[in-house]
């Protein structure tokens, strides 16, 4: 189990639909999982199987909601240069 204080991680999902769904976490193999469930969000509910392809570590919790809101300003053809980048 992952307590509070733990570090954050920024990631981005490959969504069914071919959509990405990017967000935060602190223990990223529960939140992937609830992913997968449906229970995670709503936006991925009804898009899976969602696929996990990027993550990256931040320094705590308000760097990771920056880094995402980031990620979210950018269009669909950034985000896969972005994706392309770091593979």
């Amino acid at each position: 189990m992952t307590s509070r204080n733990s570090s954050w991680l920024l990631y981005i999902l490959e969504c069914g639909d071919k959509s990405f769904y990017t967000g935060i976490t602190n223990d990223l193999d529960r939140r992937i999982k609830a992913h997968q469930e449906g229970v995670a969000s709503r936006y991925t509910r009804s898009r899976l199987p969602v696929r996990l392809i990027h993550s990256e570590p931040c320094r705590n919790r308000s760097h990771a909601l920056k880094r995402e809101w980031e990620l979210k300003a950018l269009t669909r053809r950034e985000k896969e240069k972005f994706i392309k980048k770091v593979f």
